[in-house]
């Protein structure tokens, strides 16, 4: 999987440690939550297998449209036009249009059409399938998107030729725009498009509540749409700037290539985001990071703690915290030993609490850790983990 829509962004943090191996429990304790809709179960299967617990809520899906007249009436079109340069987006986007097109006996039209197009690709992807069609390209985009295929084709052609292009699911205006400016005809097809998840779909609505809860440690995304989709269901939910804040402080955010990213630091929330903008590079970088960067420790005056996403491991015992009793617990590990105040502790808390329901709170995490003395109370002050 690719990023998919334009436009470009910085890229994200380099890779420059070694991955680690795999191990069925790399992600154990670990929750991950899951947004893209196809290619979804290659990812939700690549976490369970390493320990993670998956939440998957796509927030937009791939759909086609119910009859496919649109995208054979283009087919047509670009058929009777012959271009001059084809741009090529997406690997399922051409797989696509070249098995509707053969539904619909206009196959060989369409490679014949082609045999003498300029076929500029925009990754790896892409070009396998147009390889697979039984056509070459001529080139790749510099950095695998949409805008710089559009770059590619000014800089590389002149002006007045009639340029094709395959569209995925978000249409960029914008770099349509482009090239209408410059050359004397624009002809598109679009295999598919993205739409809202169905109004009886809760899976948006659960995974909202998980990233505020703090019942998540990261969440993946593959194209920049879904993140946009996010934050428009977390605002119909009244919870945007909740969504957002949970980011900024302890959800990872993982994007698979610097154009999905560019939304997410539009809110000032930093992803990870891989050098290789495959889903594989994510899976591996998630991880590593996960590991060596998201595992709380602490020596104790009884021994060493672990907080690995929910799972707490204690010297000799392992147990599962719930949201609030793991935000405790966070909250007394990164102050190490320090005194942090009731009121400190309960802004700590995902949802608003007084002084009573703090304490009830601290009750149920003591009684849960099964640790006596592990966490000290410190008479009109607050509380303390006992380094």
């Amino acid at each position: 999987m690719t990023d998919t829509t334009p436009p470009a962004a910085d890229a994200g943090p380099d890779v420059t440690t070694p991955v680690p191996g795999f191990r069925a429990d790399q992600l154990e304790g670990f929750r991950i939550g899951v947004t893209s809709d196809r290619r979804s179960q290659d990812l939700i299967d690549a976490f369970e297998r390493r320990g993670a617990t998956v939440v998957h809520a796509p927030t937009l899906r791939i759909a086609h449209a119910q009859h496919d007249e649109p995208l054979i009436d283009d087919t047509r079109d670009i058929i009777a036009a012959r271009p001059d340069v084809l741009l090529a987006t997406t690997s399922y986007g051409i797989r696509r249009w070249f098995e509707v097109a053969d539904a619909a006996g206009l196959g060989d039209e369409l490679l014949e059409a082609l045999a003498e197009t300029a076929i500029l690709v925009r990754g790896p992807k892409a070009r396998g399938a147009i390889r697979a069609a039984g056509l070459n390209d001529v080139g790749m985009s510099d950095r695998e998107t949409t805008a710089s295929l559009v770059d590619k084709v000014l800089a590389d052609y002149p002006a007045g030729l009639r340029v094709a292009v395959q569209l995925h699911g978000y249409t960029d205006e914008r770099q349509l725009e482009r090239l209408r400016a410059v050359h004397q005809e624009v002809h598109t097809v679009a295999p598919y498009r993205w739409t809202d998840p169905d109004a009886t779909d809760e899976r948006v609505r659960r995974l909202v509540e998980a990233i505020v809860s703090g019942s998540l440690d990261a969440v993946t995304f593959t194209s920049a749409p879904s993140v946009v989709a996010l934050f428009t269901a977390a605002e119909a939910l009244g919870q945007e700037d909740a969504v957002v804040d949970a980011f900024r402080r302890d959800v990872l955010c993982a994007a698979v290539g610097p154009v999905t990213a560019a939304p997410l630091l539009a809110q000032d929330i930093e992803p990870i985001v891989p050098e290789r903008f495959r889903m594989g590079a994510l899976i591996r970088l998630l991880c590593e990071h996960l590991e060596q960067h998201a595992i709380l420790r602490a020596e104790t005056l009884h021994g060493p703690i672990a907080i690995r996403g929910a799972i707490v491991e204690l010297p000799g015992s392992r147990v599962r915290l719930p949201p609030n009793s793991l935000a405790l617990l966070r909250a007394l590990v990164r102050a190490n030993g320090a005194v942090l105040s009731r009121s400190a502790l309960a802004d700590a808390l995902p949802a608003a609490a007084d002084h009573h329901a703090l304490e009830v709170q601290m009750s149920r995490l003591r009684q849960t850790l099964g640790v006596p003395g592990l966490i000290n109370t410190i008479v009109k002050r607050g509380y303390r983990l006992d380094v």
